[in-house]
């Protein structure tokens, strides 16, 4: 058979994120691509050009409305043909950074104004000026536009799944043990609020940026233009790509608020990780079944079985994140006095991190979407389990003062089940209130859940 490019090159591929897996993080590929890098590094060159113009300086006058309209145009209309030939260009001067402004000078060509202003393309400029301010966009557009939506989905799915079973008695299991019932609705809101307030942590942070020259203290700038507030402008250009100003900097802008990114979205994924497990054990325990797709198969060899494949896909791909997003956190923030170049290479993974996260986010999602509780397998469990109300009973009990509560329901229950005719026999024979006693022997393990319910319904859908 013949293969199409797009499946050829996805068969391929080294990485899963752009073969197996590519029509699932296909969203970061406008953000963190090569070409969108290249895209990003041109937009910044862009605004430091306009910038310069603005300035006032008699070698170069304010651009025409005309001039400013095509240098956008080169931005907005950027595509891979574009990114192509800057990639030609750096065949030939092996260094990316000056690749993006050769070809910035080659496209101002055929345009007078523009070309006039050509000598101040990148202008006092070093590497790292445009690549952190392009991290830093490409950043803001992946996690606006692409990693923040899908969080939000997840948290849509399980406030929505904590209204809906809010009432619903579930027995919880603390180290695996029966204890004192909740509700399935109030073990989802649980996540919704863990995951919420991740989110936004994650959506709170300001990615920093800087503009200031080789190692920070704007040598070249002044040294052309001594009489201009050099500080002033770079704010003015930082700030209007959308990120913080950086006044205190070596070579490179030191990372930072990258490393809080990273680990922001990291400490989200642990929590997602966390739901994976759970929901993967409840669904060994059969509190839920899981919607069946027509021609799917489960075992190559055992033809009931339904896996919870999208949660160990999810929990998979979540360990591949966070371990490129704790090492880019930790390793992004040092460098050798002023300059090295190990934060460079590493600083490309940032869409492999990213990609692992939102693959993982992806099966979540969709694993999510595939329960159905099974009410049946969880009322059983609580008809089965009424040593739990040993907790009610006894502290009833303290509140009465009947003397040692919890070593007699200790005695009576630990290690063991319990039959409700045994518990109500052993609430019978308290000295306690005969009001209290009949709301004791009232209680069921279903009745049992505290404010689950109104906790539950607490949550924002």
């Amino acid at each position: 058979m013949s293969l199409t490019p797009d499946l050829s090159f996805q068969l391929n591929a080294l990485s899963p994120l752009d073969g197996r897996y590519a029509s699932k993080t296909h969203a970061l590929q406008n953000y963190l691509s090569e070409a969108a890098f290249m895209r990003c590094r041109l937009q910044v060159e862009v605004a430091w050009l306009v910038a310069l113009s603005d300035a006032g300086f008699s070698e170069l006058p304010a651009f025409s409305v005309h001039a400013r309209e095509a240098l956008q145009a080169l931005v907005t209309d950027f595509t891979v043909t574009d990114a192509a030939r800057i990639k030609e260009i750096e065949a030939v001067t092996n260094h990316d950074v000056k690749a993006v402004e050769y070809f910035f000078k080659e496209k101002v060509q055929g345009h007078a104004e523009l070309e006039r202003a050509a000598e101040f393309i990148h202008f006092a400029c070093t590497s790292e000026d445009i690549n952190n301010t392009s991290h830093g966009l490409m950043l803001n557009g992946a996690r606006d536009q692409v990693m923040l939506p899908m969080l939000q989905k997840i948290c849509a799915k399980l406030a929505t799944l904590a209204h809906e079973y809010a009432a619903l008695p579930m027995l919880s299991r603390t180290h695996g043990q029966p204890a004192s019932p909740t509700t399935l609705g109030k073990e989802m809101a649980n996540v919704v609020m863990r995951l919420q307030r991740a989110r936004n942590d994650i959506a709170r942070i300001r990615l920093l940026g800087k503009m200031n020259g080789a190692v920070g203290n704007y040598n070249a700038h002044l040294a052309a233009y001594p009489e201009l507030d050099w500080e002033a402008l770079s704010r003015r250009v930082v700030e209007g790509l959308g990120l913080e100003f950086n006044t205190h900097t070596i070579q490179i802008e030191p990372h930072d608020s990258l490393a809080e990114l990273f680990h922001a979205i990291a400490r989200t994924n642990t929590i997602l990780l966390d739901l994976n497990r759970d929901v993967w054990g409840y669904i060994s325990l059969g509190y839920f079944k899981q919607k069946l797709k027509e021609g799917e198969v489960g075992s190559s060899t055992m033809p009931h079985k339904v896996n919870p494949i999208d949660f160990e896909n999810s929990e998979g791909n979540l360990g591949l994140a966070n371990a490129l997003l704790y090492h880019l956190a930790e390793k992004l923030p040092v460098s050798r006095w002023q300059r090295d170049l190990t934060d460079s290479t590493v600083l490309r993974n940032m869409g492999v991190a990213l990609g692992y996260s939102l693959l993982a986010y992806d099966a979540c999602l969709r694993g999510l979407n595939k329960l159905e509780v099974n009410r049946e397998r969880i009322e059983l469990d609580l008809v089965d389990s009424w040593e739990v109300l040993a907790e009610p009973v006894q502290t009833v009990m303290r509140r009465y003062g009947v003397p040692n509560p919890y070593e007699q329901l200790k005695a009576l229950t630990r290690g063991k089940g319990i039959t409700r005719q045994a518990l109500q026999e052993f609430v019978q024979s308290l000295d306690i209130p005969a009001a209290e006693k009949q709301r004791l022997l009232a209680m069921t393990p279903q009745s049992y859940t505290g404010l689950a319910e109104q906790l539950a319904k607490r949550v924002i859908e």
